[in-house]
Formats: C-alpha cells, structure tokens, sequence
C-alpha cells in the first residue's frame, strides 16, 4: 500500500478538504436508491424488479444531463482561479435555469411516453404494473433532480463540498423516514417509495435554491438577472459532449438492464441489487474525481499547468488505493450483502456470484472514475465522449449476444467488465503520453 500512495504530498491537504465531504455527499446520494430497495424488496420480487427497471430508465433520463454538474464546475473553477467572481455568478444562473427547464421537459416526456419506455425496457407480465405505478409518480421529482445536479457542480467549482454533503444527508434523511411510513403504514406499496423519493429531492433542490440565490448569492457573484440562451451556448457546447459521454455509458447499463429482464425476473432482482451495490462503490470513488476536477480547474485558471498535472498523478494513487481497499471488503462481506435486499432464495443464489465481479471492478473504478474527473478539469470533453462510444460498443456487443448464447447473468456483468477495462485504456493512453486536450498543449 505504502508504494501505490506515499505517505506525504503537498497536495494531500487541498485534495482531502473536497474529497472527504464529496465522499459523504456521493456515498449518501445513491442511498435514496438503496433504501428504496431495501424496503420494495419486502413486497416481493415483482416489485423489486420493477424497481430496477425504474432506476435504470432515471439513471438514463436524467443522469444524461449531468453536463448541468461536470460542464459548471471547470467553468466555475477557473473563473475563481482568475478571480473573476461575476463571470461565475453568471454561469450559476445559467445552469440553474437551464437544469429547471430541461427538468420541466424530462418530466412531460416521462409522462407522454411511460407505456412504450416501460415495453422497451421489458416490464412485462408481473412486472408491468408496479413499474408503472412507480414511474407516474417519480416523474415528478425531474425539476428537482436537475437543479441539484446543477447546484452540485456550482458548489464543487466554488471549492467546496461540504455544503452539498449537507444538503445530501438532509434529503437521505427525509426518504429514509417517508419510506417505510408511505409503503407500509398508510399501504401505499411502491408508491410509497417513489413518493418519499419526490418529496425527499424537491426539499433538497428548495434549499440549494435559498443558498445559491439567497445566503450565499453576494459572495459567490451570483446576480438575479434574466436567463440568456447566448451565454447558455458555451455551457450547451460542453453538454453536447458530455451527453454523448454520459448518455452512452447509461445506455449501456440501462441496456445492461434490459438483457437482465428477458432473461427473467429472477434474474433482473438480482441484477437490480448488484448494480445498485456496484454504483454505491464507485460513487464513493467519484469523491476523488470530483477533488480532480474542482483543483484542476482552478490550477488551469491559475496558469498552473505543471500543478494541475502534479494533483492529478496524486489523485491516481489515491484512486487505485482507495479501489483495493474497497474490493477487499466487499469481498469479506460478500456472502452477508444479499440478505439485506431480499429473503427470496433463488435470487439470493443468483445474486452470489455476480457479487464476485462488483469486488474485482472497484481497482479499476478507482483509475477510470479519476481520470474522468481530471478530463473534464481539463475540459476534454469531446475526447471523453469519442472514448466512451468505443466501450459502449464493445460491451453492448456482448449484451446482445448474452441471451442467444446462453451466458445468463454473468453475461451482462462481463460485457460491464470489458466496457471498464476498455475506458481504462483510453484514458491512461493520453495521460501518461502527455496528450490530455486542454491540459498539454
């Protein structure tokens, strides 16, 4: 351990001042999803997988936009890095109302079209009617989602993430307790769920909007002045990018998703429990790439290439150790994990071996979730969404071969592995040849 991080670095104290709360904002964030399951899970297995199905048709709805986080906090970032508070403000209000109104349309959209998303995504037969009940009532929460999204990525380009873990906690909070009043003491079942979830992220984007525009808004530069689709451009640039990138990862996963559900219902649990178990672990990852993004950021503004680089190869070993560490203990507490989500036996039998993959992924997540936050520091985006369609292709390649040639559920989690070992190519190439666009010129 001692040679993969040293003991000591300059920049271990910036890094450890926004990965510490980043950690306890993304480890409490997927915690609306977990606790969601955890409770759906005692309705049944139809439910379960109903959940699953729901988590990968939002994660692919509104995760597609988080261009509204990753494209404000370089912009943000090296605006404080010159000291040019006012062109920060402005790029505040700009995704604040870009998140609201693209928000507005995911919802009408969610709406419109819940009947042939849901046939889509193979929610048939007994899955077909809870999914639907919990996708009519989740839609709500799309405003909200998006101004969070927003909220995170101006916060993290402010240089702080403890702000963001607070309000986190504060929504985690709420679900946890609405949950298991909604679903089982007024009997409202899946319902309940998706209900708690809406009123959780409405009261979370309500207290981001009082710091954003109230308390916090004289010291960040922000000004109340109207929306401008022309200095919402540069923004809307990066998100193009950025969707391709994100859209084409959530695709897969949500196509992931997909394959698990033809293969049967049984099948689709179990997936739906792994993957939410899999995404808790990398998020606490993330916490790294986001210190990446913010320091990178502010070193460019800084005119500090040299530093900006020096961060980023310290953040690395951080990632690869802080990977290591987590899949040795997600492998001791492998054989506990199941019983937390579900009673069912079969799908407890399924879920066993898939669980061995989450553990071996997390070293690898540790390198390519960094990269990503360093990349988009660095404002490569377009390189990120180049190098994320050639992953989605090989691992949906291998998802659509799953079914016809018998590979069951290990089938979908090896397409997930090639998919991560192909990103770790890609981004290690540039990086180390000194090639990362933006950053090495």
């Amino acid at each position: 351990m001692k040679s993969l991080l040293p003991l000591k670095h300059r920049h271990d104290k910036a890094i450890l001042a926004l990965a510490v709360p980043a950690v306890g904002s993304l480890a409490i964030d997927p915690l609306v999803s977990l606790v969601d399951t955890a409770f759906v899970g005692r309705l049944g297995t139809a439910e379960l997988g109903a959940l699953g199905i729901n988590a990968a048709v939002f994660a692919l709805t509104f995760l597609i936009f988080n261009f509204l986080a990753y494209g404000t906090t370089p912009q943000i970032g090296r605006a404080v890095g010159r000291g040019d508070r006012k062109t920060a403000g402005r790029v505040v209000i700009q995704a604040l109302s870009l998140g609201a109104i693209v928000g507005c349309m995911a919802t009408a959209a969610l709406l419109l079209f819940s009947d042939p998303i849901l046939s889509v995504m193979g929610a048939e037969g007994l899955l077909r009617e809870p999914a639907s009940q919990y996708l009519r009532v989740r839609a709500f929460a799309g405003p909200a989602v998006l101004i969070m999204i927003a909220s995170h990525g101006a916060f993290r380009g402010y240089q702080d993430t403890r702000t963001p873990f607070v309000v986190s906690f504060v929504l985690n909070l709420i679900n946890l307790i609405l949950d298991p009043i909604l679903i089982f003491v007024l009997g409202w079942g899946i319902v309940g769920a998706a209900a708690a979830t809406v009123i959780a992220q409405w009261t979370g984007a309500l207290i981001f909007l009082y710091l954003l525009l109230v308390r916090h808004r004289e010291a960040f530069g922000v000004k109340l002045v109207r929306p401008s689709l022309k200095e919402m451009v540069p923004l809307l640039q990066i998100g193009g990018h950025l969707m391709i990138r994100t859209g084409s990862l959530v695709a897969t996963m949500t196509l992931a998703t997909a394959v698990a559900a033809r293969l049967g219902v049984v099948e689709v649990a179990a997936h739906q429990v792994a993957n939410q178990l899999w995404g808790f672990l990398a998020l606490v990852i993330d916490a790294l790439a986001i210190a990446g993004q913010a320091l990178l950021a502010r070193h460019i503004g800084e005119d500090s290439p040299e530093e900006a680089r020096a961060v980023g190869n310290r953040l690395l070993q951080w990632g690869i150790a802080v990977g290591l560490l987590l899949g040795l203990l997600f492998w001791v507490a492998r054989p506990y994990l199941p019983a937390i989500f579900t009673t069912d036996a079969e799908t407890v039998a399924m879920l066993l071996p898939i669980l061995i993959f989450v553990a071996i992924l997390q070293p690898i997540n540790g390198l390519v979730f960094v990269w990503d936050g360093l990349f988009m520091g660095a404002e490569a985006f377009r390189y990120l969404a180049y190098a994320m369609i050639l992953s989605s292709v090989l691992a949906a390649a291998i998802l659509l071969s799953t079914p016809s040639m018998g590979w069951g559920l290990a089938g979908v989690w090896w397409a997930i592995t090639a998919m991560m070992l192909i990103r770790t190519l890609t981004l290690a190439v540039p990086w180390f040849t000194r090639r990362v666009p933006g950053l090495d010129k």
